[in-house]
């Protein structure tokens, strides 16, 4: 935790910026009204005020949607101390704007940027940090353990495997992977795994923050990679009129042998019957070697207003929900994984698989629509949607994509 030391060093540099301070009073907004994110957050707060008895902390918890439209006019008109957020380009114009408070400092003081390691990317513009990440969820391949080893097939850690085993499934009529991508995304977890495994994280965020035209043959690459698993049949043929909920059951009956999806696939197969026993993850697989690896794994994160009135506390409270103890409880409660690599996870295989898979990555991206803005996101998952349906039509799509992506970044 915070060293008095250094906290009274840091104090002392905000404070100069700091007209008043509302000494022991501490402003928080978030957004966690799901059941178990609120119950995360409360805890979070009884445990920071137990160890810190001066602050007087005020909560202001939001609807997780209103609280998208509101943020912006609090940050600026009546700022908080601390608020809620999330990591990556979604951060990115609050940063730009001036609204979120630098605190480089304190990850440098607390040794974050070894402990947060994975998402200290995500965590940077302009070579500095901006907040502190407490939780994140992997997103990978689950697979039917008992149909691998029926059919012979190794868990694929290339691409050449992956079709491999795709070919042996098919030829044993089961569809390669489950999917449904009525409501779009599910497709958008295809593309962002496909370009991070091809052209790397810094590539893939330049894409989404609209510094690279969606006409470059880079892109292109990503979408015929793509190609040989549609064209041979590897999804499911009616993905288009189903949701994500709609696929799985094929996943149960056998039908479908893998599931491109975020952890929180796992309770509703186990509900449907799978177990440990069959139910297996894997990373990824490599597509160019050398390509350092970089994974999806939306990451919430808490930020200092730059207008904040209490940057001290704000301060020490940022480093009460960096530390391993606090991650490790408000993860047990989210069920999902602790960015800190000191914490502990849930004794569940698949959190630590997660953990490990992410404590080590390269880069975290934060899904495709988190990451590019709401216009381009939309056109981008309509056309990941469509080309899934007609795997030839790549350059129209692409041409499409490039006109809104001139649009919407000009």
């Amino acid at each position: 935790m915070f060293t008095h030391r250094k906290l009274v060093g840091l104090a002392t540099a905000m404070l100069m910026s700091v007209s008043t301070v509302a000494a022991g009073d501490l402003v928080i907004n978030s957004d966690q009204s799901g059941v178990a994110p609120k119950a995360a957050l409360e805890a979070l707060v009884a445990g920071f005020s137990a160890a810190n008895p001066d602050v007087n902390v005020t909560l202001n918890n939001f609807d997780s949607e209103a609280y998208k439209g509101a943020i912006r006019n609090f940050l600026t008109a009546n700022p908080p101390d601390v608020v809620a957020w999330m990591a990556g380009n979604r951060m990115a114009p609050f940063v730009e704007a001036g609204l979120f408070e630098d605190v480089t400092a304190l990850w440098e003081e607390e040794g974050l940027n070894e402990t947060l390691r994975s998402a200290a990317s995500a965590m940077t513009m302009d070579g500095k940090k901006w907040g502190v990440p407490y939780t994140y969820y992997q997103w990978g391949i689950y697979y039917r353990k008992d149909l691998f080893e029926q059919h012979g097939i190794a868990v694929p850690t290339t691409w050449d495997e992956l079709m491999t085993a795709s070919q042996t499934l098919k030829a044993a009529d089961i569809t390669p992977f489950a999917i449904g991508t009525k409501a779009l995304w599910p497709a958008a977890g295809w593309f962002d795994n496909l370009n991070l495994r091809i052209n790397g994280y810094e590539f893939h965020t330049d894409l989404t923050a609209g510094k690279v035209p969606y006409t470059d043959p880079r892109v292109r690459a990503v979408f015929e990679k793509w190609a040989e698993l549609a064209k041979m049949g590897g999804f499911l043929g009616n993905h288009a009129a189903l949701d994500w909920q709609d696929a799985y059951p094929q996943m149960v009956q056998g039908k479908a042998a893998m599931y491109l999806m975020g952890n929180f696939l796992v309770a509703p197969l186990k509900e449907a019957g799978l177990t440990n026993e069959n139910l297996g993850f894997f990373q990824f697989p490599e597509i160019v070697a050398g390509v350092p690896r970089a994974e999806d794994a939306p990451t919430n994160t808490y930020h200092i207003a730059s207008g904040a009135k209490n940057k001290p506390d704000a301060l020490r409270f940022l480093a009460y929900l960096a530390a391993p103890e606090t991650q490790t409880m408000m993860n047990e409660i989210l069920e999902q994984l602790p960015v800190n690599n000191q914490s502990k996870t849930a004794d569940d295989p698949f959190l630590q698989a997660g953990f490990e898979m992410l404590s080590g990555a390269d880069g975290l991206a934060q899904f495709y629509d988190r990451d590019a803005p709401a216009e381009m996101a939309k056109a981008g998952m309509e056309a990941f949607q469509e080309f899934m349906v007609k795997p030839d039509d790549i350059d129209r799509l692409l041409e499409r994509l490039e006109r809104v992506r001139q649009k919407v970044y000009q």
